[in-house]
């Protein structure tokens, strides 16, 4: 027990001798056996209070009780009206003892008590004993709904502590997710190109020195633009201002495939006025992650892009032939497609996947102006 708690029951002895023994004695201790157990029973009521922080339903129901005692006694000892202050504080006990439902019947038990109390005691004491009672009960209800408003309070704040923290560890998960989704974009485009390239560029170095000469400039070109795309990523990541892509972007793409070595055609139909950074971002990838994987599971097959903007959507198709050529030893994550799909689903739109007659398509389409609430990774994979 703290010195605190030690202090407060001091204190309620004193109080029970300064209200009750001393009086008592001032008025004149009583000779009888029946007096003294007056006297004592009704000074054990007040020390009841001893424990009203740990047990105050106890002390409440146990007080009361002992006080009924000497009322029943009266005739054998005398009762010191300042012994109403120990009524108030078993109120007040009770007050705060009970909450809800149940304080509304405890409410009608004090009434019921006091009514005891009135009829034994008789005479005019329905004063003090209004005085002494209901004021206090009052004031119990109010610091116990008090208190209970605290708890909630801070039951309420460890919850949105909770909260904040499952968000924030969701936050986090979701933003490595998308990281590793654009590294993968722009890592496995860029050695895939190099890849095949530096295939190519073996097969042509013995009886081609010219073509090799140009497919080694195109490896270059493949890593330097996958350099440029891993740097924008890293300032995008460190908070540094990065203009939005446009449907440029794709034009540039297919020409970079094109220049490796790959059969590939891009047609623009309709209108590409009015789409957002994000959309634009989300139909670069869609192309970049399909001529990559044409590169890896089909090579020397033709491929074709064609962007369509009609109305408020945006789709992108891009469907490949069959393998015509000996496949690299390349092999990919599996994340390619789930990545895009997650992708062109938060921004509201749909893809699809799978194989056609004779070869692959892959097709997105999304709402022309997106969702611009995503245009945080827009920047990346920009025209330098």
């Amino acid at each position: 027990m703290n010195t605190g708690r030690r202090l407060e029951q001091v204190g309620i002895v004193v109080l029970v001798i300064a209200v009750i023994a001393v009086p008592t004695a001032i008025h004149g201790w009583p000779t009888s056996v029946g007096g003294n157990v007056f006297t004592a029973v009704l000074m054990a009521s007040g020390l009841t209070l001893m424990w009203w922080r740990t047990h105050p339903r106890l002390v409440a129901i146990l007080g009361g009780a002992l006080m009924l005692v000497p009322v029943a006694l009266n005739a054998y000892g005398w009762f010191p009206d300042t012994a109403f202050a120990i009524l108030a504080l078993l109120t007040l006990v009770a007050a705060l003892g009970w909450s809800g439902r149940a304080s509304w019947v405890v409410a009608g038990v004090l009434a019921a008590y006091l009514a005891v109390l009135w009829f034994v005691l008789g005479g005019d004491i329905e004063v003090p004993l209004v005085m002494f009672s209901v004021p206090s009960f009052l004031a119990g209800t109010v610091l116990r709904l008090h208190r209970e408003a605290a708890e909630a309070l801070a039951r309420r704040g460890r919850e949105l502590e909770e909260e904040r923290e499952l968000f924030a560890e969701l936050a986090v998960r979701h933003e490595r997710a998308r990281i590793a989704s654009e590294l993968h974009d722009i890592v496995g485009h860029a050695i895939s190109v190099m890849v095949i390239q530096a295939a190519a560029g073996q097969r042509l170095v013995d009886r081609d020195p010219v073509g090799t000469s140009e497919v080694f400039a195109g490896l270059a070109e493949s890593a330097r633009q996958g350099h440029e795309d891993l740097r924008r990523l890293v300032e995008l990541l460190g908070g540094v201002e990065v203009g939005g892509p446009d449907l440029s972007l794709i034009e540039e793409i297919v020409t970079r495939a094109a220049r490796s070595g790959l059969d590939v055609s891009c047609r623009f139909e309709g209108s590409r006025d009015g789409v957002s950074a994000p959309v634009a971002h989300a139909a670069f990838r869609v192309v970049q992650e399909s001529l990559t994987n044409a590169l890896r599971y089909a090579p020397g097959a033709a491929v074709r892009v064609v962007v369509n903007g009609a109305g408020r959507d945006l789709t992108v198709r891009v469907e490949n032939g069959d393998a015509v050529q000996r496949r690299p030893l390349l092999s990919g994550t599996g994340r390619g497609l789930a990545g895009l799909r997650e992708r062109v689903q938060e921004l509201g739109g749909q893809l699809v996947a799978g194989p056609v007659a004779g070869g692959w398509l892959v097709e997105a389409t999304m709402p022309g102006g997106g969702d611009r609430r995503r245009a945080w990774r827009a920047g990346v994979g920009r025209r330098s």
